[in-house]
């Protein structure tokens, strides 16, 4: 009935993901969304809360309720922007830097495992073109 619905198949495709993800991260205490947070945090200390989210393609207040729970955890800290002080730029801690291999090394193994389960060209093709699809309707 719905085989050429975008949102049910896509929704359903997210279900299945999530939770491939959330196993990867329940180790360390994240979420999903933490977790690709807290990536980006890792790989480009500074940014700002609007440049995560951005990045992340979310919404501010989403943005902050994740930053504000990697903050709980002890795994970020928001310092006064040198540019704007109205702003605050976004820094991992020691703890976040402790966990960073571990966590991208996690993150490998779920892209690596649906690689194999769906194949690769099929996984970077259907990647691709959910970007393409995103890009066209925003």
């Amino acid at each position: 009935m719905f085989d050429h619905c975008l949102y049910f198949n896509t929704t359903a495709l997210a279900r299945v993901v999530e939770k491939e993800w959330a196993s990867a991260f329940k180790p360390f205490g994240l979420t999903p969304p933490q977790g690709f947070m807290l990536r980006l945090i890792l790989a480009r200390p500074g940014l700002s809360q609007h440049e995560l989210a951005t990045e992340l393609t979310i919404s501010r207040p989403t943005a902050t309720r994740l930053l504000d729970g990697l903050q709980a955890l002890g795994l970020v800290e928001r310092r006064d922007s040198n540019f704007d002080a109205r702003h605050w730029s976004i820094f991992p801690t020691a703890a976040a830097e402790k966990i960073h291999a571990a966590l991208n090394t996690a993150s490998g193994q779920v892209t690596q495992r649906i690689q194999r389960t769906v194949g690769k060209d099929n996984f970077l093709e259907t990647v691709g073109k959910v970007r393409e699809v995103c890009s066209a309707l925003k």
